[in-house]
């Protein structure tokens, strides 16, 4: 897209875009004049402002007013940016940020990119992290109550007892035992989720009451089982006060979609996923962002590896965001990660894993 202006343009443009970000406020071309960085006259500055406008990276919020970036616009400066990305210095993370269980460090991650960047920080755990299905267990305590047992991959037993609706014999509970182990075993528990109610609406149910009830009790096993954490969120109060910038301002129904998608993770995990399509760096802008929700704001995001095998680090905040140094902090503390999880820590919690994303 920087192809399409001329260097004139491109220098202009990543001025008007600095000044903005850091001011909040609409760029005048007499602005753009006085900081003497660009060497040209206030008349070339305005034709080149017009010309920016005319091409949908710049706009005016109001007649007499100055301009600010469009999405259009802040993509032509990311670009920029990466282009030259040898002049960014990428920030790294505290040392002691990094040591201890890898629930621990993402955790950490996750507040440090929050602290630094002043948004929404996350880190999301190597899928080897999140909980694997090895066997579930029905243990009959009456009629009408069962007790289920389950064992992840790690070793990690999650119990809970379940109050039915109908009386189900021992034999019958051993079929659904085996069932489930078979068909779902090595799988993880929220694709087990996803799967249970998938076979939930299929007609066949209407013929196989067995396994009807197999599958109502697995649901209701899984339904309210606390599952590892697989993504760590921070500083989801800094929307608050980007909310309340003038010329940055956030609807309070927008806030409120993206605090919900906050809250409930698998979403996402899920739009995570599908934007790392390869490791490395990634930036989506406003508009960009497949999900209504996030359309107002801006996504940094780098994923942290070994080998072929990747998790990924980064923040959320308003597309009005200091791109340059959100770039250089996410790109960093990926880099440091990763290289954290390139050692095992002799005597102690092993740093090893690091696949990729989970789809939840």
């Amino acid at each position: 897209m920087t192809t399409e202006l001329s260097h004139r343009e491109r220098r202009i443009l990543a001025l008007l875009v600095r000044e903005y970000i850091e001011t909040g406020s609409p760029v005048s071309s007499r602005h753009l004049t006085d900081t003497g960085s660009l060497g040209l006259s206030s008349a070339t500055v305005r034709n080149v402002l017009a010309t920016l406008e005319d091409g949908g990276y710049v706009h005016q919020p109001h007649t007499s007013a100055g301009r600010v970036a469009t999405d259009r616009g802040y993509r032509c400066y990311v670009d920029m940016l990466l282009q030259n990305r040898q002049d960014i210095k990428p920030t790294r993370v505290k040392a002691r940020l990094l040591k201890g269980p890898i629930d621990a460090v993402l955790s950490n991650v996750s507040h440090e990119l929050s602290r630094v960047c002043h948004h929404v920080g996350f880190a999301l755990a190597p899928t080897s992290d999140i909980a694997i299905l090895h066997r579930i267990e029905f243990v009959p305590i009456t009629t009408a109550r069962i007790l289920v047992v389950l064992v992840d991959q790690s070793g990690h037993v999650s119990h809970k007892v379940i109050e039915l609706d109908e009386p189900i014999g021992s034999s019958d509970l051993q079929q659904a035992t085996n069932y489930l182990n078979t068909e779902f075993s090595g799988l993880p528990l929220s694709k087990v989720r996803i799967a249970v109610i998938e076979r939930l609406q299929e007609e066949r149910l209407l013929y196989d009451a067995l396994l009807a009830r197999t599958l109502r009790l697995a649901n209701t096993t899984l339904k309210d089982l606390p599952f590892q954490n697989n993504i760590f969120i921070q500083g989801a109060s800094s929307l608050l006060d980007e909310a309340e910038h003038n010329e940055n301002r956030i609807s309070l129904t927008t806030l409120r979609a993206l605090l919900k998608m906050i809250e409930e993770k698998h979403r996402l995990i899920r739009l995570l996923n599908h934007y790392v399509d390869e490791p490395g760096l990634m930036v989506v802008i406003g508009g960009e962002h497949i999900a209504p929700d996030l359309r107002s704001f801006s996504l940094v995001a780098s994923t942290y590896s070994k080998g072929d095998q990747a998790g990924t680090v980064g923040i959320i905040g308003p597309t009005r965001m200091r791109y340059s140094r959100a770039i250089s902090i996410v790109d960093g503390i990926a880099d440091s990660l990763s290289r954290t999880l390139s050692h095992t820590t002799e005597g102690g919690t092993q740093l090893t894993t690091n696949t990729r994303m989970s789809a939840v």
